[in-house]
């Protein structure tokens, strides 16, 4: 009985632990499928951010219109990487995903002029403080039209906390506008890529957080 007894408890201990290993490899694989998806979705970021510049090339060509659908169809790339990231980070249909690439157009758009009515209202400031203000403005209306209008999709994270990390990164971030005035970029930038990829990767942060809760 008492060899019976301990056999038992030695399997217990060796189901146990195998058990206890399996979960330990299964956290590690979900780790490293975490890892690779955020390094995915950040060249997804950089690849936008060094397209929008140019797409007004490419609208000009095509499109007339008004100057706020213009300006929207400049954020197409970002739009497009944001609905991939809700599909796949997310538990989201199809259409909550299209209606996040079109928020972000909308978002865009908001942001755009959000910057330039700061600049007008900071008027009489050195260019650089009015880049920084403006840019502030930009990235906190940009990033938060996104967070709260995705936060409210079916499978949308309702954290606030969650959120306000991705709110205070694209304001942050918004400040490189500054730079790109500093360097007189055109055709290139340094906020698009840096935002973009900043925005995108909290995002994804944000939805695989609520997806896993």
């Amino acid at each position: 009985m008492l060899c019976a007894s301990t056999i038992t408890t030695v399997i217990v201990l060796d189901c146990r632990a195998a058990k206890t290993k399996v979960n330990a490899l299964s956290q590690a694989i979900a780790s490293d499928d975490t890892s690779k998806s955020l390094l995915m979705i950040a060249a997804g970021g950089l690849l936008s951010g060094l397209l929008t510049p140019l797409t007004p090339q490419l609208i000009d060509k095509f499109t007339g219109g008004s100057g706020n659908l213009r300006m929207a169809l400049v954020a197409v790339p970002f739009a497009v990487l944001v609905f991939f990231v809700v599909r796949r980070c997310s538990a989201n249909p199809v259409w909550a995903a299209l209606l996040a690439g079109i928020v972000t157009m909308v978002a865009f758009v908001c942001a755009v002029n959000a910057a330039i009515f700061i600049d007008a209202q900071a008027y009489g400031a050195s260019k650089i403080m009015r880049n920084v203000l403006a840019g502030l403005a930009g990235g906190f209306v940009g990033s938060g039209l996104m967070a709260l209008a995705i936060a409210l999709l079916p499978a949308g994270p309702r954290d606030p906390a969650l959120w306000m990390r991705m709110l205070l990164t694209g304001t942050l971030a918004g400040t490189l506008m500054a730079v790109d005035s500093a360097l007189d970029l055109d055709l290139t930038s340094v906020l698009y890529p840096v935002w973009q990829v900043a925005v995108a990767v909290r995002l994804a942060m944000v939805l695989q957080r609520g997806k896993s809760g």
